[in-house]
């Protein structure tokens, strides 16, 4: 009972809250229907708009908001035209004539030009002429007209022009319809003046002696300065303060109450309402100290009045407004939703890709049951044989229907032991043949006929054979093409992880070292597949990110973590970007010495050295058959293909079977390569040899010297062949030698070249790479007197224990507590 009453009182707590968000929903689902599916808003707006006026005559603001919906929204100008006039009537007769001849002016000329192209440029010009004309008309009859009434008459024009281009910015951002809304500074900086356009329609109304429009120019700054902080708040109370100044020069004063409110009640955010509230109270006191004693309190009144306002605004208008404001947590939700259904959108098209490959490997894997060895088949090939033969032979024959229909299974058992006997290439059996000559009359006609025949029986069996082959190798590539989208899509959908403990324990650790943090991004803390980025200011770099930060990090996650990647900052105390990523557990060194026959410049030997992804070595000669031009791109044609398809992720060996699948459909002339391929893990030193064609290589360890051959033809003989796959386990220091054939075969006057090679490298002091390489190759031709008498490649790798350069800085327990 008594563990089942908090757990109540937290259900019960959680449901009220969700009927709230509920309640909450339901209002601006209800309010935004009837203001803005309906356009009432509008019509609220052309009320206060043209009762708007600045400067004590200037009224650009209702002209301006018709022209705007007469081209966003045409279908509710009349309503608007009716608003405006009616709002400019409540404010003075006078007004009203002005604004209902300005909406005169405009609808004639927006009519007669209605169908002309490039409205977007017309519509400002068509306000000019309307703001301008009427005005001219109105004062013209009362006087003639002074420079001061010119002067107003020009920037009423001017300031309608520019309304226009500022509400056709701002008006849409009332109803968005966009999937993923942001607003720019521009569009936020419009919205806000057409905010301060319409509060000035309510200038001179009060409530209690409150003024209306300083109400609501204060609620709509803590509204803007609780959701974008102290940058937007500050820029509402300007721009706000600034025109409701020009439309009473009472509210000068306002300007500077309204922007240091807003820049007060943004730094205060943190603390929600209560916190933005209480900026606006501290500004109003400050500022109202400056002013008359007996303003304070009204303005004190209106500041309370707006508060209250702000305090019972439901929570869920907020959410839905920030989501419009770039830097609050809403908007960088609704980004990162975005951007996460993209992602998703993406990683399902590769796996639907990945199935569909795998769907086609597997259709041509089927075809692998119908094999030409079956039985099935076997008997059917037979039949099909036997039908030629007899085509040719019996159906002429008068004893056909002896042989065929009273004597079928004797007949059919007799030419398919004849039959088998040559597809063997032998004779076919005596005793056979006797009985055959007894039984048929035309024995001999029908033996030829066969011997015949059966070249083609063969070339039909080999071609359907390396149809099933060809099949089974396509079969293996689509397959493998699968599995590299698979891990692709899985990539895609990695998201980034969180790993508090770890996290607590960086930001402590370099705290305690005086490195301060900006920012910590911890993606992966897979072992040997470390991901790690951060933004750190420092005042000048000296290789912080390795000497200090990398070990710390290894000593926190037990493995050697190195910097990847480092973006200074030029300035002092700027913020520097550092990545850090796992070290591998080995690392390879390489020398490589090659000579071409008769010490010319083109070789028919290619090499390459590839660091593959998922911390893999690579490393390949090629040996094209022959010398000279044609067999360097033989060669280099191989390796360009490795490379390429290596470093997709296909497994090597499917990579091999499809380069030589490629080179056997191109090459001519009989020009073939060898691939001599190396595939060192540098997480264990394990070592992957696939030998084609090629020549046996080496490994050196101390004193011992081990051998690594395979028997496989060079690439692009035959069509389908096996990969032969040998593997090492490497240890540190050792060295690994691999070479053409012209360094295995080029010993003159040697019986056992292979002993002759293991002996020479046996005896060689240095350890270095290049060094062993150059010396290898110079022993060679030595032996041969000069005499280069075919391409020579030699390559050799060591493989080193990954030292780091830095100790691991350790960090004790109560340091990352």
């Amino acid at each position: 009972m008594l563990d089942s009453i908090p757990r109540t009182e937290s259900n019960t707590i959680r449901v009220g809250k969700k009927d709230l968000d509920q309640t909450g929903k339901k209002k601006y689902s209800k309010a935004k229907k009837v203001l803005l599916d309906k356009g009432w808003l509008f019509v609220i707006v052309g009320f206060l708009l043209g009762r708007a006026i600045i400067l004590s005559a200037v009224s650009p603001f209702a002209v301006a908001f018709l022209a705007t919906m007469w081209f966003l929204h045409r279908d509710k100008s009349p309503k608007i035209m009716i608003a405006t006039m009616a709002g400019a009537f409540t404010y003075s007769f006078e007004h009203g004539v002005y604004i209902a001849v300005a909406t005169l002016v405009f609808i004639i000329l927006a009519g007669i030009f209605k169908n002309s192209n490039h409205q977007q440029i017309k519509i400002p010009l068509f306000v000019f002429m309307a703001t301008v004309v009427p005005r001219l008309f109105l004062y013209s009859l009362s006087s003639q007209l002074s420079y001061y009434e010119w002067m107003l008459l020009v920037v009423e024009g001017i300031l309608g022009t520019i309304l226009v281009l500022i509400f056709m910015q701002s008006v849409p951002l009332i109803s968005p319809k966009r999937y993923k809304p942001t607003l720019k500074n521009e569009e936020i900086v419009c919205m806000i003046i057409l905010i301060a356009s319409i509060l000035t329609g309510t200038v001179g109304w009060e409530l209690y002696g409150a003024s209306i429009e300083q109400v609501l120019s204060r609620y709509f700054v803590l509204i803007l300065a609780y959701i974008g902080g102290a940058a937007i708040g500050s820029t509402v109370g300007v721009v706000v303060g600034l025109i409701l100044s020009l439309a009473s020069v009472a509210n000068i004063y306002q300007m500077s109450l309204l922007a240091f409110s807003g820049l007060l009640g943004g730094l205060l955010k943190e603390g929600k309402k209560l916190g933005v509230s209480a900026g606006l109270l501290v500004g109003t006191f400050l500022v109202g100290i400056y002013g008359e004693s007996q303003a304070i309190l009204p303005s004190i009144i209106e500041s309370s009045i707006a508060i209250f306002l702000f305090l019972l605004t439901p929570g869920i208008w907020f959410k839905k407004l920030s989501r419009y404001i770039p830097g609050t947590e809403e908007h960088t939700n609704e980004q990162e939703q975005y951007l996460q259904k993209v992602r998703n959108v993406t990683a399902k098209r590769v796996e639907q890709f990945s199935e569909v490959f795998e769907a086609l490997s597997k259709s041509f894997q089927s075809a692998e049951s119908y094999s030409a060895e079956d039985e099935e088949e076997k008997q059917r090939e037979t039949d099909y044989f036997l039908s030629q033969v007899t085509e040719k032979t019996c159906q002429s024959c008068f004893m056909k229907e002896r042989c065929w229909q009273q004597q079928f299974d004797k007949t059919y058992g007799l030419m398919e032991s004849m039959k088998n006997d040559i597809t063997d290439d032998q004779e076919p059996n005596r005793k056979t043949v006797r009985e055959f000559e007894n039984h048929c009359v035309k024995s001999k006609k029908v033996i030829d006929t066969m011997k015949e025949e059966i070249s083609y029986f063969d070339a039909n069996r080999k071609l359907k054979k390396q149809v099933l082959e060809s099949k089974r190798l396509v079969a293996e590539q689509l397959q493998g093409v699968s599995e590299v989208m698979d891990d692709f899509a899985k990539e895609i959908l990695k998201e980034r992880e969180h790993h508090e403990k770890q996290e607590l324990q960086i930001v402590h650790a370099l705290k305690a070292l005086g490195i301060e943090l900006e920012k910590l991004d911890v993606y992966r803390l897979d072992k040997g597949n470390v991901d790690i980025e951060m933004a750190v200011s420092f005042y000048d770099y000296h290789g912080e990110g390795a000497k200090l930060i990398a070990p710390v990090l290894s000593d926190i996650l037990n493995e050697t973590i190195v910097v990847k990647h480092e973006e200074i900052s030029p300035f002092p105390n700027g913020y520097s970007f550092l990545a850090f990523g796992s070290a591998k557990e080995y690392t390879v060194t390489t020398g490589v010495a090659h000579a071409a026959k008769g010490g010319g410049v083109v070789s028919g030997d290619s090499y390459t050295m590839i660091e593959l992804g998922a911390g893999k070595y690579a490393m390949a000669i090629s040996d094209g058959m022959g010398n000279g031009e044609r067999a360097s791109e033989e060669s280099e044609e191989t390796l360009r293909l490795l490379q390429q398809i290596l470093q997709t992720g296909i497994p090597e060996k499917v990579a091999i079977k499809s380069i030589n699948s490629i080179l056997a459909l191109r090459t001519s002339d009989e020009m073939f390569a060898t691939l001599d391929l190396a595939v060192i893990n540098l997480h264990n030193a394990y070592v992957r040899f696939l030998k084609i064609g090629s020549t046996p290589s080496f490994i050196k360890r101390g004193d011992q010297m081990l051998k690594v051959e395979a028997n496989n033809l060079p690439i692009g003989i035959i069509q389908e062949f096996d990969v032969d796959i040998v593997s090492e386990q490497l240890l540190a220091e050792d060295l690994l030698i691999m070479m053409s054939d012209g360094i295995f075969d080029g010993p003159k006057h040697v019986e056992n070249t292979d002993i002759w090679l293991k002996r020479k490298i046996r005896e060689m002091e240095t350890d270095d790479p290049q060094e062993v390489a150059d010396l290898l190759l110079e022993e060679v031709i030595r032996t041969r007197s000069g005499a280069i008498d075919d391409d020579m490649t030699v390559m050799v790798a060591k493989v080193k224990k990954n030292i780091p350069k830095w100790a691991t800085v350790p960090i004790y327990e109560d340091k990352a507590q």
